[in-house]
């Protein structure tokens, strides 16, 4: 099968070759360069905009765990408790600290819980056949002294997905950025238990 395709392949080149036309087209040089470079840029421009991409989650996993750090300062040193914070007054300090990068009016999801010891604590990601469940997330800061884990999740859009989606993680496209913090608060004078 193969060698009958090589003589067709073969036969047919040869008569191209003979005929004027023929010669004039195989000697044409003109369009070479923008058949090359249009079979190159394609592959070239999804790889560079896949490392694009994969930079721009990096970068705000990055920032969603440095203001989570910050922010979880506040609950840690009695800030956020003396001061009455709410679950939303909470999620505006992570906000204050990212809101160039995120969609904090819907995308941050505050989960704020208080553990008996360190061994207790469930660090898993509240995902459900490819969905973020926020109906366990709880804005429970605790009192002095208490085992606290602050966990802050963002759904992160990808736009290219050439590379067979190896970013997303959730149904939709999206990657869930997770920024956890776990530490026990400090003892700042108010009362309450954990």
């Amino acid at each position: 099968m193969v060698g009958r395709l090589r003589n067709v392949i073969v036969g047919g080149c040869r008569v191209l070759k003979r005929s004027r036309l023929g010669r004039r087209f195989i000697k044409q040089q003109d369009g070479a360069a923008a058949v090359e470079f249009a079979l190159v840029a394609t592959p070239f421009l999804a790889l560079l905009f896949a490392i694009i991409e994969s930079a721009m989650v990096f970068f705000a996993g990055q920032s969603l765990e440095a203001a989570t750090a910050s922010a979880a300062r506040l609950i840690l040193t009695g800030q956020a408790q003396t001061g009455s914070y709410s679950a939303t007054d909470f999620k505006t300090q992570v906000c204050n600290r990212v809101a160039a990068l995120f969609d904090c009016s819907g995308g941050v999801y505050v989960d704020v819980k208080t553990y008996s010891d360190f061994s207790s604590v469930n660090t898993a990601s509240p995902v459900n056949n490819g969905q973020l469940d926020t109906s366990k997330m709880t804005y429970t800061p605790g009192g002095p002294g208490c085992i606290v884990k602050v966990a802050i999740y963002y759904q992160w859009p990808i736009y290219v997905s050439l590379l067979g989606n190896n970013l997303s993680n959730l149904n939709g496209n999206k990657k869930l950025l997770v920024a956890t913090s776990v530490f026990r608060n400090e003892p700042y004078g108010g009362s309450g238990g954990c």
